[in-house]
């Protein structure tokens, strides 16, 4: 195999074009050099994607967990214990980003005949408290009942005996939380149209913590948080003096009724047997 290859070559005044050969085998290791070459990153770029896939999947696995849909059958085979685990375990994954990957459509599906919540919450209506997600349960898993200052009226006793005498419930949460609007403005006594009176729905919390304490304004967070965990304390107690129907559950072991207080600043929910 010949490479030409121009050069001038000088023989008295006359320019010349000479080739020179190169031989054929060492264009042969060339070529398989570069072959060689190119098989080799080929292969490395296959074996990265397939590592980056396998890591990847690893990581949805560790943010994956198996989950239901209620239906009867699972609901009956549920302790007002295990409901509260449920919860617990759903607050805690939902502070460590290892939210369960449901396919929420389905389950519209799946429920749309009938419903089977394992718990029901009674919750502030305060828009940082997104009750299924803080406990990162799906559709038809829990009962919400909101209202600012997550207290109980005769409307909510009555929608918790619905949810747990009909419905089947098996534990009800009352949760208040930190920085509490509702709970600041009773401090401070507001009056505002209809809020007037739903804020004096809390002022016995704010009686009982009240003894010697000298700033009982909401400028006093000490003072808001101990209010907020009183009202928990005295909406628990105040679900079974007010609904029979739910004290004779909860004498026979069917329901059990816990406060809670959710940290708007960690997403943390602590609860209170």
């Amino acid at each position: 195999m010949k490479l030409h290859h121009r050069f001038n070559s000088v023989d008295g005044n006359k320019t010349k074009s000479q080739s020179v050969k190169f031989p054929e085998s060492l264009f042969r290791m060339f070529a398989v050099t570069l072959l060689a070459t190119g098989i080799l990153l080929a292969t490395s770029c296959q074996m990265d994607k397939a590592s980056n896939k396998d890591s990847a999947s690893e990581t949805n696995k560790s943010t994956m967990t198996d989950y239901i849909t209620q239906t009867q059958e699972s609901q009956s085979a549920l302790s007002p214990d295990d409901a509260i685990a449920m919860l617990k375990e759903g607050n805690e994954r939902f502070v460590n980003q290892k939210m369960v990957n449901r396919d929420l459509i389905k389950q519209v599906k799946e429920t749309g005949s009938g419903q089977y919540p394992f718990a029901a919450v009674v919750s502030c209506i305060d828009s940082r408290i997104p009750t299924e997600i803080v406990f990162d349960q799906g559709v038809g898993d829990i009962f919400n009942a909101r209202i600012a200052g997550n207290f109980v009226n005769e409307d909510i006793l009555g929608s918790l005996e619905f949810a747990c005498k009909v419905a089947g419930s098996k534990a009800i949460v009352v949760m208040g939380h930190t920085s509490c609007g509702a709970v600041k403005g009773a401090a401070d006594q507001v009056k505002m149209g209809n809020l007037t009176g739903l804020l004096q729905k809390i002022e016995p919390a704010i009686e009982a913590v009240s003894e010697g304490v000298t700033d009982k304004s909401s400028k006093n967070s000490e003072f808001v948080q101990k209010i907020a965990d009183k009202n928990v304390e005295m909406t628990v107690n105040n679900i079974t003096a007010k609904s029979e129907v739910l004290k004779d559950m909860v004498e026979a072991g069917e329901l059990k009724i816990i406060g809670a207080m959710y940290d708007v600043n960690t997403g943390k929910v602590t609860f209170t047997e």
